[in-house]
Formats: structure tokens, sequence, C-alpha cells
């Protein structure tokens, strides 16, 4: 049997900060989310409607301008 995924804010030794990504374009924001482990980016533009589901493993990023305005988990 495969071993579960380690997912940010799932274990300790998964360490990210969403608003780390704040300022940065968005290609690379996406990049680093990856890299950082996390499973699903999702990209919005301001003032877009979303659901208000949960998906653990997901970093959002509202993307203003092709740069990362706001950024959060889920």
């Amino acid at each position: 049997m495969a071993p579960e995924p380690k997912l940010p804010g799932e274990t300790p030794e998964v360490q990210d900060d969403p608003e780390r990504y704040v300022g940065l374009d968005q290609q690379a924001a996406q990049e680093q989310a990856l890299a950082q482990g996390w499973s699903t980016v999702r990209a919005v533009p301001p003032g877009a409607m979303l659901t208000m589901e949960y998906l653990l493993g997901r970093i959002n990023f509202e993307v203003k301008d092709g740069v990362v305005a706001r950024s959060w988990r889920g």
C-alpha cells in the first residue's frame, strides 16, 4: 500500500505560510506552491464568486494583473 501524501497544514513537517506568495508573479507563485507540497493551486480574479468548500492541500491565489494579491488555504 502506498504511503499517504503529506499535505500542507496536515503535518508539522510541512510548513508553508500562504502570505509568502503575495506579491509574486502568478506563474512563479504556482511553481513554488507545488514544490512546497500543495496538491492543488487555484488562481481566481479579484471578487470572483467561490464556494465555501474547503479542500485540504489546496492553496488559493487571488490574482490581479498577473500578481498574487491575496493567498489562503483551502
